[in-house]
């Protein structure tokens, strides 16, 4: 090398500071590394747009909330501090999607499922998760959702035999119908629930004195329920959403069918209660477990919920709260975030919760026990009509 070419000694001692600064942070004796965190996917998919998009959104909300409160908490799983991130998925209530979406999700890397949120996406959906070995706690009511016997299928809330059986009843005993008209949109939610309605009322003593069927998207009623006008029921009951419902109830009033409308969980919504406007008035349906106010956890969720997203508590966000931290609170008895090793404690939860002082799962992963309330709308609002446990 010639003189020019050799670099002042200065030179070479800031090169060495360099690299020396550039290499891997050294441990401090007798200190160990902090273990590197682990990002745990979990997956969720339910309808964000159309018509029930609300629904989707709703569940999100809850499922949000309990993950970041879970990681606020700094969570260390085997550990290893852990992060849960949600991978969330539109379904757009599509039963066609549900199998899709749950290819998607599994194949993304997720460690648990929270949805879907309608059985007709759930129960397809819950085939690709058993194969994958992927436990689910899905929102869905169908009691198909759980009768395939696969074990990583569980649920958020009551299936519709519970809540179908325990509205038929309250129909016939209660609000003293005898004659009662059965109409159900053909997923498998609306014809489960209706199909359940109907046998507790026949047994409670009802005549069915029509069942008709429409579709998940339809807005016209008027042949259907013009049918039905002539046979003069008491009730007419609708297994399906809102967006239907409160057509339903429109439509009801323009042609003169004094019957009260009946429902269960996906009709009793401010989303109804819009749609439906002063024809609303009478209706009844049911929802699965307790109102806000009585839930052990109900006051202090609401509080929170309202604090994070400025809006008020409906109806299906705090079962979604409760299946996200149910399925995180598995993952650290098991100490361990691998579906294979937390699934049996999943199974073995008894836990409280904000909707229930006791979550816990029979062998299909239903529901153990729970309380079916029945509300009315009154003023233009859902009041409560009775609490009856099961």
């Amino acid at each position: 090398m010639t003189n020019a070419m050799r670099l002042p000694p200065w030179v070479g001692m800031m090169l060495v500071a360099v690299l020396s600064g550039c290499g891997s942070k050294e441990e401090t004796p007798g200190v160990p590394l902090p273990a590197a965190e682990e990002v745990v996917k979990l997956g969720f998919a339910a309808p964000l747009t159309g018509s029930q998009a609300h629904y989707g959104a709703e569940m999100r909300n809850g499922l949000t909330l309990a993950i970041d409160e879970a990681n606020a908490a700094k969570p260390v799983i085997g550990g290893k501090p852990v992060r849960f991130e949600l991978l969330a998925e539109d379904d757009q209530a599509d039963p066609a999607r549900g199998g899709v979406v749950a290819q998607k999700l599994v194949d993304a890397g997720i460690k648990g499922m929270l949805g879907h949120f309608n059985s007709g996406t759930s129960i397809p959906a819950s085939r690709v998760y058993a194969e994958a070995g992927v436990p689910q706690l899905a929102m869905a009511t169908a009691p198909a959702y759980t009768a395939s016997g696969f074990k990583t299928t569980f649920r958020m809330m009551t299936n519709d035999a519970q809540q179908g059986s325990v509205l038929g009843r309250f129909a016939v005993e209660k609000l003293g119908a005898k004659r009662i008209a059965v109409v159900d949109d053909r997923t498998a939610y609306g014809q489960g629930l209706a199909d359940q309605f109907e046998a507790a009322a026949k047994a409670a003593g009802a005549e069915i004195v029509k069942r008709e069927f429409t579709g998940d998207k339809a807005t016209d009623f008027a042949a259907i329920l013009t049918s039905i006008r002539k046979e003069k029921p008491d009730a007419v009951f609708f297994g399906g959403a809102d967006a239907q419902a409160g057509p339903i109830a429109r439509q009801m009033q323009q042609l003169g069918l004094k019957a009260r409308l009946l429902g269960g969980e996906m009709v009793k919504s401010a989303n109804y209660l819009k749609l439906a406007g002063g024809a609303a008035e009478g209706t009844v349906a049911s929802l699965a477990g307790l109102p806000l106010d009585r839930m052990p956890g109900g006051a202090e969720y609401a509080t929170r919920y309202k604090a994070k997203f400025g809006a008020e508590v409906e109806v299906y966000s705090p079962y979604a709260y409760d299946g996200a931290m149910t399925l995180i609170d598995a993952m650290k008895r098991a100490g361990s975030t691998e579906p294979a090793r937390y699934l049996p404690e999943l199974a073995r939860t008894q836990r409280a919760g904000v909707t229930s002082a006791s979550i816990a799962y029979d062998e299909k992963g239903d529901l153990r026990a729970g309380t079916i309330t029945v509300y009315e709308v009154a003023g233009g609002e859902w009041k409560v009509l009775e609490a009856v446990g099961h």
